[in-house]
């Protein structure tokens, strides 16, 4: 299948032979030439720039060949960028809005390609690509429609009542540098560029090489909707070189990525005193009580666990079962597991995919052949499958991991779980907080109430109930980051968008200064202010 090629974006092509003498012309997914010369026309780099190969998790065959952008290229990109950036914060947020919207409804009607593009590059299946679809309409929707709103010059209390007149402003950062990783190439390139861009900001993008596709794609019908040229620049290459130029450049640092990275590129930023936000790893849980709907649990704890093959920050590593019900639940959770789907088919069908690299893949197999080791139970799963593609490894479960097996505290990034019996709640607060992560988790009861006290002593950025990640991840008006070593700040809400903006209090005084006046001395004035404080106390003033 040829993808791409022609100018109605209508995803799988076969219109277009094979010409590119870089790639494998007898590969099952090749993203046509024509089209990706176009989209690596978007690639800050120079003319003499290396190019690199990308492979496809679901056949292990080359895809597409786009430039190398060095650290000068990653300086031209911030420049250009910067020179773009005062003009964009003069646009009307009418026209800001304008923008965003019509990239919502584009990206919506040229899903087929972005889809084709998201499953290619990262071995998702169609309906875990589609979520990003859904990200990225609704963070487009969300901030064209309140972003003027989050950013409006705001009154506050002033030092004097009446007299004191204070305003909040919120002014751009300057260029906003991000760095987004392959698992979610589309989403996580993309929807933390849309307030950045709708707070006035320019933006310069270095999505992960294996997700460079998709992200150019995006950009593109960013670009069509109306984003006027320079304002979000692209550069392509390692985060060793070209995401390290853009946190020794940018005026903000978004991540999204490994918390090891995480912490050397906090340290990088910390030194320019240049601020920065991020979302990390993960080791999350999945909490069934003993109230629960047995067959809703399982469905659900089924996508916790195993959605985009487990290679999603705010999926599922542990589920923790409440013992009175973990003899009916186990066993029908095993049997669902069992059932899955596997397949890499640019199709709707199928339950999970591929992961995305040998690495990933022997990761899994490292921690599933470190805890059967030292005792743990094999209870679904635990095989390489490549005759369904070169990568996939089955959805596995893992009963009885203990405190000394790697994948009871190391994030595995795959489709691993350890399921453990738990007496009540308090045993499943203590092991859901037992962990340096705190991302996402979630719980599945018939009682909400009961719920809602579990989830606020669980140390996670989110909490779901009953739904495995969608509900707090889809909840645009609601902050969505990490907790301890998941993060610092937060996407979503007014958050996300003001994390971009530098604040600034205005304040103007009038009649009176804050200062002793009208001959009255120090000591008087002192005196004066005090029976004014009191007065202000006592009835109520903030």
């Amino acid at each position: 299948m040829v993808v791409g090629g022609a100018e109605d974006y209508s995803g799988v092509m076969t219109s277009e032979t094979i010409a590119d003498p870089e790639l494998d012309p007898t590969a099952t997914y090749v993203v046509a030439p024509s089209r990706s010369r176009r989209l690596a026309a978007r690639v800050v780099a120079g003319p003499r720039a290396e190019t690199f190969t990308m492979n496809s998790p679901m056949t292990g065959a080359p895809i597409a060949a786009l430039p190398l952008s060095s650290a000068a290229d990653v300086e031209s990109a911030v420049a250009s960028a910067r020179a773009a950036q005062a003009r964009w914060a003069g646009t009307p947020f009418a026209e800001r809005k304008r923008i965003l919207l019509r990239f919502h409804d584009l990206v919506l009607t040229h899903q087929v390609e972005l889809l084709d593009l998201v499953q290619i590059e990262s071995g998702k299946t169609r309906a875990n690509a589609f979520e990003e679809i859904a990200d990225t309409a609704m963070a487009s929707r969300y901030y064209a429609r309140t972003a003027e709103s989050h950013l409006r010059p705001r009154r506050v209390l002033g030092a004097y009542p009446v007299l004191t007149q204070t305003r909040v402003l919120h002014h751009p950062v300057g260029v906003v540098g991000i760095v987004s990783p392959w698992n979610y190439p589309l989403s996580l390139a993309i929807t933390d560029a849309l307030p950045a861009l709708m707070a006035g900001n320019a933006v310069v993008l270095r999505p992960d090489q294996q997700g460079s596709l998709t992200a150019l794609a995006a950009i593109e019908l960013l670009y069509r909707a109306g984003l006027p040229q320079g304002v979000l620049q692209v550069v392509l290459g390692t985060g060793s070189e070209a995401g390290q130029a853009i946190v020794d450049t940018a005026d903000y640092v978004a991540y999204t990525g490994s918390t090891a990275t995480g912490r050397r590129v906090a340290a990088s930023a910390a030194q320019r005193l240049v601020s920065f936000s991020m979302e990390l790893g993960g080791k999350n849980s999945v909490y069934v009580t003993d109230d629960v709907d047995l067959d809703t649990a399982v469905a659900g704890a089924v996508r916790a666990c195993f959605s985009s093959s487990g290679q999603l920050c705010i999926s599922t590593e542990r589920l923790l079962v409440h013992e009175s019900i973990a003899d009916e639940f186990v066993p029908r959770f095993v049997e669902a597991v069992q059932a899955m789907r596997l397949g890499t088919e640019l199709a709707y069908g199928y339950d999970m995919g591929s992961l995305v690299s040998p690495a990933q893949l022997e990761t899994v197999r490292a921690h599933l052949d470190d805890a059967v080791a030292k005792g743990a139970s094999v209870l679904a799963g635990g095989r390489h499958r490549p005759e369904v593609g070169p990568y996939v490894f089955e959805p596995t479960v893992l009963e009885g991991v203990t405190a000394d097996m790697r994948c009871r505290d190391e994030e595995t990034f795959g489709p691993l779980v350890a399921i453990t019996r738990v007496p009540d709640d308090e045993a499943a607060i203590a092991l859901a907080n037992d962990t340096e992560y705190g991302l996402n988790s979630s719980i599945w009861c018939r009682d909400v109430p009961r719920a809602r006290g579990v989830a606020a002593r669980l140390r996670t950025g989110t909490v779901n109930i009953n739904e495995a990640y969608s509900a707090a991840w889809a909840s645009m008006g609601a902050p969505m980051g990490g907790m301890k070593a998941s993060g610092v700040g937060r996407r979503h809400g007014a958050e996300g968008i003001l994390r971009y903006t530098e604040a600034q209090t205005v304040a103007a005084q009038h009649l009176l200064p804050i200062a002793a006046s009208h001959g009255l001395s120090d000591k008087a004035y002192a005196r004066v202010l005090s029976t004014g404080l009191r007065a202000m106390k006592a009835m109520g003033i903030k």
